[in-house]
């Protein structure tokens, strides 16, 4: 069984980060979020984390910006995968 895959996206994306994230990335750095970048400056990650570990430290990077969120702009995402996550 997969682990869970959890990421962050804006309200108003159309585009689904798990199935279609080259529509999804275009739409999020056209519109000037840059999420990706977003999550990346909050979590705490190394290459010498375990994929699990790694996982979970981007879901507490997407709950701290769901927490932050004061304009209502992001929701956080999840979905099963079948191999571990290290988008």
């Amino acid at each position: 069984m997969g682990e869970r895959a959890v990421f962050v996206t804006t309200i108003d994306n159309p585009y689904d980060y798990f199935e279609d994230f080259d529509s999804w990335y275009e739409y999020d750095t056209r519109m000037g979020y840059n999420t990706c970048s977003l999550v990346d400056r909050i979590a705490q990650t190394s290459l010498e984390m375990s994929d699990h570990d790694y996982v979970q430290e981007v879901e507490r990077a997407v709950d701290k910006i769901c927490k932050w969120n004061l304009l209502g702009l992001y929701k956080k995402i999840e979905t099963k995968e079948k191999d571990s996550v290290t988008n």
